[in-house]
């Protein structure tokens, strides 16, 4: 109903389940929702398409660093990808497609950006709040935002008053044209290393700013031919058993992760990498890494080092100083000329920082700042103890870095959906994971880390800013399948709202914690 201004007025809307997001995460839950009878949902994503970090990042050279046919759900596959990692743009031309093949539109309300979600105890719902004013009331919620969508942007003295074009590799301005332009990058990770390639022979000349580098190791930039791709569409079991072979190869890179002198051993092919790409010693140098390799996300590019042999591209080591109106300065006091800065500085992925004006509130007056003031935790990636039929996908302890995420994500909406049967089973209205079960399981991924490349001493977006490792599921992929097969009742509590007696009183539990 609009208003008299015309604007929409607020309405409320009752649904069985809301989700967060439309991006692989939260459509693979739409999707197991539709297959297993059930309608009576909402998706709620703040932008005006579907595809989430691939609607977003669409820089020159933007691609997955894992293999198509595995980075691609099991139950819609896709023959004739064109190469081995595919480009941003063929992802999401996927992600499209299934998204009209499975009929989800209907289900999804674009342009609401969630704002809070609370728990009503007496009535076993979330009211989730929206910016436009909406209210969405649940029986259930999934938060598949993913960890990948707030652009960390860096505060450098003097960013105000900069004249040229400054944007975020994530907000890429396709309007600007960087042709002999003086550009400068900041930052030396997963985006820029795609970019730079591509933008420095365009270029006047390229800044490149570098804090830490981070190992770069060979990508296969084969393309499928036109008779395997007939293959694979004619003899499905053709490709299933090419998925099965990139899975397993990928599985295998998990040994390195834990046996860290594996690990060192490893690295010398990426020395010899570096050393063959990059012709100046000083250069090679300022490019090696001096963390065991694994320790930080490793990257895959054959022409990332070769860019830095280029007359106009120079490797900046040193921290900046200030930006001017025109210029970017160092701390030892070079004046650098900038057109245009490219911001290549990644996401913020601590839940704690991008969500800290999100008003989330569980029962007994659990939230995020209390809960999480160590650390995000959860159960399995997927559960918090204090917040009744709240579900994560891509939650705490559940990234990878050795294999594919949506295998995770499909192995999660899989215990959710099970955690809904066995809610309807038992007639409760609200499940809540048991405090020791989220305790004992975050103790037991921690006590894996230790000793494995991720505790070798360097610093990584895997970590809160005290150095706990929040991200990572520390085992074997195939491993978090099995644990999210079916839910074991035993570690939950199941509520009736008519008995809330069922289940303790948790406040005093986890500040006991």
């Amino acid at each position: 109903m609009a208003a008299a201004d015309g604007r929409s007025r607020p309405s409320t809307t009752e649904v069985d389940v809301a989700i967060i997001g439309a991006g692989f995460g939260g459509l693979c839950m739409a999707i197991k929702l539709l297959e297993a009878g059930k309608r009576n949902f909402v998706v709620l994503e703040k932008a005006h398409e579907v595809g989430g970090t691939w609607r977003d990042n669409s820089y020159p050279g933007a691609a997955c660093d894992v293999q198509s046919h595995l980075y691609s759900y099991s139950f819609a596959p896709k023959a004739d990808w064109s190469q081995r990692y595919a480009g941003w743009r063929e992802i999401q031309d996927y992600i499209l497609k299934v998204t009209d093949d499975y009929q989800l539109r209907p289900y999804i309300r674009f342009g609401q950006e969630v704002t809070g979600a609370e728990f009503q105890q007496s009535e076993g719902k979330w009211r989730i709040l929206t910016r436009s004013g909406d209210t969405i009331v649940a029986r259930h919620w999934v938060l598949a935002s993913g960890p990948l969508h707030v652009p960390q942007i860096p505060k450098i003295p003097g960013m105000e008053r900069f004249k040229g074009r400054m944007f975020h590799s994530a907000q890429w301005d396709h309007g600007y044209d960087l042709t002999g332009k003086n550009v400068v990058s900041i930052g030396t990770g997963g985006s820029a290393v795609q970019y730079l390639p591509e933008i420095a022979p365009k270029v006047k000349q390229l800044y490149a700013f570098q804090r830490t580098p981070a190992w770069v190791i060979p990508r296969d930039v084969r393309r499928y031919s036109g008779i395997e791709k007939k293959l694979f569409a004619r003899f499905d079991v053709l490709r299933q058993l090419h998925r099965a072979r990139l899975y397993w190869s990928n599985e295998s890179r998990v040994w390195p992760i834990f046996h860290p002198a594996l690990a060192r051993g490893l690295q010398k092919l990426a020395e010899l990498f570096i050393r063959h790409q990059v012709k100046d010693p000083e250069l090679r140098r300022k490019l090696t890494p001096d963390y065991t390799i694994g320790c930080k996300r490793v990257l895959i590019s054959n022409v990332y080092y070769p860019t830095f042999n280029r007359p106009n591209v120079e490797l900046v080591t040193d921290g900046i100083r200030e930006i001017r109106e025109h210029s970017i300065v160092t701390t030892d006091g070079q004046e650098r000329p900038a057109d245009c800065i490219i911001l290549g500085t990644g996401f913020v992925v601590d839940p704690r920082i991008y969500m800290k004006d999100f008003r989330l509130v569980g029962r007994d007056g659990h939230t995020p700042a209390r809960d999480w003031a160590r650390a995000p935790e959860a159960y399995l990636g997927t559960t918090m103890t204090g917040y009744p039929n709240m579900f994560q996908l891509v939650g705490p302890s559940t990234a990878l870095g050795h294999n594919s995420i949506i295998f995770m994500i499909e192995a999660q909406v899989n215990y959710i959906m099970d955690c809904l049967r066995e809610l309807e089973a038992r007639g409760a209205d609200w499940l809540d994971v048991k405090p020791e079960v989220q305790r004992a399981f975050n103790a037991e991924v921690q006590a894996n880390i230790k000793g494995s490349v991720w505790s070798t001493g360097c610093q990584s977006w895997y970590q809160t800013a005290d150095g706990v490792n929040f991200t990572i599921w520390p085992w074997s992929t195939w491993r978090f399948w099995l644990r999210t097969r079916k839910v074991n009742p035993a570690e939950y509590d199941w509520v009736k709202c008519e008995t809330p007696a069922v289940a303790p009183k948790r406040g005093t539990e986890a500040e006991a914690a």
